[in-house]
């Protein structure tokens, strides 16, 4: 089994063979000086599906541990949904940038291949306050990078909807 160990806010896989084998299969985390390096969510799936063994302080960690370890952040459980929803219905999920949760692109895109981004993700539970401005954010950024802008809201259990952002209205 891969190990990957927890590096502060990343896991981090150093065996350069398991790392490429891993990122090549489905597009998993960055590849950096023959590591890959996944964001939790990325981690925690792998680890769920048996791929990986995640490793703190020396110590294998169970599923639910490294779940809980993850949780100190309080959307980690949105955003997990969200990722594993998205990677479920066979959709090359990437960690998201300039504000955005997650970048997705189009069923069966590969790294050496990645067309434009089709989706930027914006998670948010169902409890959680949004306002207009995060809204119109959003929405500005996927016209920037034309793209299209999705609102992921997570109910209370774990189930996802997902909204498109066309406009903003003032």
């Amino acid at each position: 089994m891969t190990e990957g160990k927890i590096v502060d806010d990343k896991v981090i896989v150093e065996d350069a063979a398991a790392a490429k084998e891993i990122f090549d299969s489905g597009w998993y985390g960055n590849l950096k000086d023959e590591k890959l390096e996944l964001g939790f969510a990325e981690a925690l799936l792998l680890q769920e599906r048996g791929r990986l063994d995640i490793m703190h302080e020396g110590k294998k960690m169970k599923f639910a541990d490294f779940y809980h370890f993850c949780s100190k952040n309080k959307r980690f459980a949105s955003l997990y949904a969200v990722y594993k929803d998205l990677r479920e219905r066979g959709l090359p999920v990437r960690i998201g940038f300039k504000g955005s949760d997650f970048r997705v692109y189009e069923r069966g895109a590969k790294p050496e291949k990645a067309e434009n981004v089709k989706w930027i993700v914006f998670v948010a539970g169902e409890d959680y306050p949004c306002g207009l401005d995060l809204l119109e954010r959003a929405t500005k950024l996927a016209q920037n990078i034309r793209t299209v802008a999705l609102w992921a809201i997570v109910d209370n259990d774990s189930d996802c909807t997902y909204y498109v952002l066309n406009e903003v209205a003032p």
